[in-house]
């Protein structure tokens, strides 16, 4: 008699049981967006690596790695840590100073360069840098400036196969410090970094994503692709003329929509990490410790709101 046929879910539930395919399948068969340790939760009093310790000993799945630490160490050495903390590297800083003059960004290229392939040999072929919504240039002429130079570092950067996230900053305050005004909604950045090249994308703060009045629409109509990165965060209810940006407030404990949010990234099937990045709210009082647990604990919960899971 021949057996009953069983359906590729039942097959895949039958193998998962056998240590082999666990080895080979279970860690992409539980790949979701994961939370990630940001310095800010600490008031930037923990050094590497034992920030990594400090985010594997709390609970933190992931950890923004520091780029100058972790690269002197090497790559041998920070994959072995990372691995025996069972951490994973959620997103870099990129090495490279475009706000200057072009002397400025051309002599930090060779650091970009280097980065690189660091950054891939430690899979995490991310990086991000902001970029401010006013500045003393006229907006046309430092669009062009900034696409020439992001081009650039998109060229380098995709050798290395390393995507880059440009941060869009939405607040008021920020959009009013300097007389131009530049870039800070969320689908014009998306637009300026296509132009850029393919492996530029962007970095989606939800603090930012609020605050410059974007929808959960916006993140479904980027898609996967173009968002690099994603920092988590909430605010006050407070008139836009009254926000500051180095005033945040942990997930959950402000009016954004982080349900929605966070729904919208796994809509798109988003599964890298979100970095949990709160500046203020009486963390220097804390201790790092204590900092880094209350925002993993806070996040957790609005993962749990939204019925999204934590990988």
């Amino acid at each position: 008699m021949n057996p009953l046929p069983i359906s590729r879910r039942q097959a895949l539930q039958l193998f998962a049981a056998t240590p082999a395919f666990a080895k080979a399948f279970g860690a992409a068969s539980s790949h979701h967006m994961y939370l990630s340790l940001n310095s800010t939760l600490v008031a930037n009093r923990v050094p590497w690596p034992q920030f990594a310790e400090l985010a594997a000993k709390v609970g933190f799945p992931g950890v923004d790695v520091m780029l100058d630490p972790a690269m002197k160490a090497g790559a041998d050495a920070t994959n072995k840590l990372l691995r025996g903390l069972n951490v994973r590297p959620s997103i870099i800083n990129a090495p490279v100073e475009f706000r200057k003059d072009d002397a400025a960004f051309k002599a930090s290229l060779p650091k970009l360069e280097a980065a690189a392939p660091f950054a891939a040999a430690i899979d995490c072929p991310r990086m991000m840098t902001y970029i401010m919504p006013s500045s003393e240039t006229p907006k046309d002429e430092l669009r062009r400036i900034y696409k020439q130079r992001f081009t650039e570092c998109g060229r380098i950067l995709a050798k290395s196969n390393v995507r880059l996230g440009l941060e869009f900053l939405g607040p008021l305050q920020l959009r009013k410090m300097f007389p131009h005004e530049f870039i800070w909604r969320m689908n014009e950045m998306l637009e300026f970094a296509k132009e850029c090249g393919p492996n530029i994308g962007i970095t989606l703060d939800a603090w930012h994503w609020h605050h410059a009045g974007a929808t959960v629409q916006d993140i479904v109509n980027a898609g996967r692709e173009r968002i690099v990165d994603v920092h988590f965060d909430d605010a006050p209810d407070l008139p836009p003329e009254q926000i500051r940006d180095n005033q945040r407030l942990m997930p959950g404990e402000g009016i954004i929509n982080l349900v929605g949010f966070l729904q919208a990234l796994q809509k798109i099937g988003y599964t890298d990490g979100l970095s949990v990045e709160v500046f203020g709210r009486g963390l220097d009082k804390m201790k790092p410790e204590d900092g880094a647990r209350l925002g993993l604990k806070t996040s957790l919960a609005v993962f749990h709101k939204a019925g999204v899971p934590e990988g």
